[in-house]
């Protein structure tokens, strides 16, 4: 039974890190002011927090990021390697790392009962929230934008971020009512 539930998780969190992988096939929307695209992989962190809790989560975040550290050419628009970690949209990277964590603790709490808005809300702060924030600090500290300048250029994903959060909560709680079937 054991080795069962083993093969599951890391059945599941393959699959996961696939999703994140071909959510890179879509082109990132180049943003004229800013160096950091609007992409769909961060829909793909929030909903492996999701789907797949804080420890399995970051498991596919974190393998997803060693593969492109190792320069498969995965983040969206086929680019790849140590450069791209340390690049403009390195903020954003780094916080990938965190946030499947964070969204994944916060909704297996035991007090947290999960309705789709408070999820959604979940979704929202540790989701968009820590990746933007990320990102207007990354931006702020290495790329010498002003701090309010960069949180300024940041309200650009604020939309899609909100739209992404959305379809990352439909989409998690269909998944885990199939799986919670089979």
């Amino acid at each position: 039974m054991m080795q069962s539930m083993a093969i599951k998780e890391l059945t599941r969190t393959a699959l996961m890190l696939a999703v994140i992988i071909v959510l890179g096939l879509f082109p990132g929307l180049p943003v004229g002011f800013l160096p950091v695209p609007i992409v769909l992989q961060n829909f793909g962190i929030m909903l492996a927090g999701e789907v797949l809790g804080a420890k399995q989560g970051t498991l596919a975040a974190g393998l997803f990021l060693v593969l492109v550290a190792l320069g498969f050419p995965f983040l969206s628009g086929g680019h790849g390697g140590m450069a791209s970690l340390f690049g403009p949209t390195g903020g954003a990277l780094l916080a990938w790392a965190v946030a499947p964590l964070a969204i994944g603790l916060t909704l297996q709490h035991a007090w947290f009962t999960a309705t789709w808005w408070r999820e959604w809300l979940v979704v929202l702060v540790f989701g968009v929230g820590l990746i933007n924030l990320a990102e207007v600090v990354w931006l702020a500290t290495f790329f010498h934008f002003g701090f309010g300048q960069a949180l300024v250029a940041e309200l650009v994903f604020l939309p899609g971020d909100v739209l992404k959060a959305i379809l990352s909560v439909t989409v998690a709680r269909r998944l885990r009512k199939i799986w919670a079937v089979r």
